[in-house]
């Protein structure tokens, strides 16, 4: 589990909570299943009109990469490249054949094996950045169905308070109800807002930085598999990828915080 997600909506949703009680509030006062219903029933259903069932059915894997903290090692990937370039120059790439047959790493063993079937580096270099590119594409997806519920969530509070205050307003009969009521009606505002600020819009951001992590971790990669390919010297291979990494690492972080501007 990725105990940043899980410390981040505990101390999110601590604050909002311990903040409110500060002052004398009561957490019962806050379960309103009626608003519920409609904030996140509304918010549900807006989504799936939105979007078709192909993106819907891949939630689970996209709140398990905001939720999943997966373990990344550019430093061993750049060792067993340096290590495999070292084995090609002095035996051939057909000696590679066994160690990228059984490499965990599906993009690493892929990348690999069309460089033992001899396949031309331009074609390697376009099947594997289509492949980059596929996947990129499904992480900006699974990101955009949450940006979207934090854009829907505050729109359906808006509407639940609305819905309450009609009801109150059409019940002023009683004006000793009208103070719980109008507290029960502003409710359904403060679930739409802090959904969207505590829960969506993060998860969203935080499944574009793994995306990040995960293709710069596949362009290093696709760069030591061109270079082994190439036959270049295993020193250089090992020098051009850490300085490749450590540029990747400088535009990974650039492109977050331009998201967020």
């Amino acid at each position: 589990m990725d105990l940043t997600t899980i410390i981040g909506l505990v101390i999110g949703l601590g604050a909002l909570l311990g903040g409110y009680m500060w002052d004398g509030g009561h957490i019962g006062a806050l379960i309103v299943p009626s608003a519920m219903l409609i904030i996140f029933g509304g918010t549900a259903g807006a989504i799936a009109i939105s979007f078709p069932m192909s993106r819907l059915k891949d939630i689970g894997k996209a709140l398990s990469m905001a939720f999943k903290e997966t373990k990344r090692e550019p430093g061993t990937i750049i060792e067993e490249l340096v290590d495999m370039a070292t084995v090609a120059r002095r035996e051939g790439v057909l000696a590679l054949e066994q160690r990228a047959v059984e490499h965990p790493n599906s993009f690493l063993r892929g990348g690999l094996m069309m460089v033992v079937d001899g396949t031309d580096p331009e074609l390697t270099r376009q099947i594997l950045e289509l492949e980059m590119d596929a996947l990129e594409h499904h992480h900006e997806g699974w990101a955009k169905i949450f940006e979207t519920a934090g854009g829907y969530a505050p729109a359906m509070g808006i509407i639940g308070t609305v819905m309450g205050l009609i009801h109150v307003l059409g019940n002023l009969a009683d004006p000793s109800s009208l103070g719980p009521a109008i507290a029960v009606a502003f409710t359904a505002t403060l679930y739409g807002v802090a959904s969207a600020n505590v829960v969506y819009l993060p998860i969203a951001t935080k499944i574009k930085i793994r995306s990040k992590e995960q293709i710069s971790e596949m362009e290093l990669m696709l760069e030591g598999i061109l270079a082994l390919q190439a036959g270049e010297n295993p020193q250089l291979i090992q020098k051009k990828l850490k300085s490749f990494l450590h540029q990747n690492h400088k535009n990974t972080e650039g492109d977050i915080s331009g998201e967020e501007k």
